[in-house]
């Protein structure tokens, strides 16, 4: 991998999650997990985001894969941010079939999560990538019946948004140019 990228290992007593990313990829993924509809959304992340991935989670039950998953993502996020300054906030919205779904999202590293979404898992898993990321995101459900069809169009919109948010800048993206915290891995943020 080259560019932005970050390799995050997460290993506990109910989960082995392993991630790669590369913000500046092609859509290129790798997925291993015994869940095949994590499996599939996580390859449509890597897709319509453009981030290449490569991740193998497994564990001892669905939603501990789940939510570690989203966990070791967004750490990877995080991680593969190397401090140049970005667009930071995107939003994109997706239609699919009865699905009409907006992600709007700002890498500003102050965690929010406002998640519209059918599945409690997946509600879980866009609230704990987000807030492992240190980002704000938003998934407002416009219109949908069909739970599968939400749940990737949201996916869909988190990854087009978060195309759009990671390309570099020239200058920073803020009235407050940049804050300095000390203590912790990263030493600046974006407000």
């Amino acid at each position: 991998m080259t560019g932005r990228t970050a390799k995050v290992d997460r290993s506990t007593r109910e989960t082995r999650i392993t991630a790669e990313m590369d913000l500046d990829g092609s859509g290129r993924f790798e997925v291993e997990s015994n869940i095949q509809f994590l499996k599939h959304m996580v390859e449509t992340l890597a897709r319509y985001s453009s981030f290449d991935l490569k991740v193998t989670a497994f564990g001892d039950n669905e939603h501990h894969i789940i939510e570690d998953t989203a966990i070791t993502l967004g750490k990877a996020l995080s991680g593969a941010l190397d401090g140049r300054p970005i667009e930071r906030m995107a939003t994109s919205t997706v239609p699919m079939d009865d699905a009409l779904v907006t992600a709007s999202l700002d890498l500003v590293d102050r965690p929010y999560a406002d998640i519209d979404c059918p599945s409690p898992e997946y509600h879980h898993f866009m609230r704990s990538f987000a807030m492992s990321a240190g980002m704000t995101l938003h998934i407002v459900v416009m219109r949908g019946f069909d739970e599968h069809h939400i749940i990737e169009a949201g996916f869909k919109a988190l990854g087009k948004a978060l195309r759009e948010a990671v390309k570099v800048r020239e200058t920073e993206l803020s009235t407050k140019d940049s804050v300095v915290i000390k203590g912790g891995n990263r030493c600046s943020r974006r407000e």
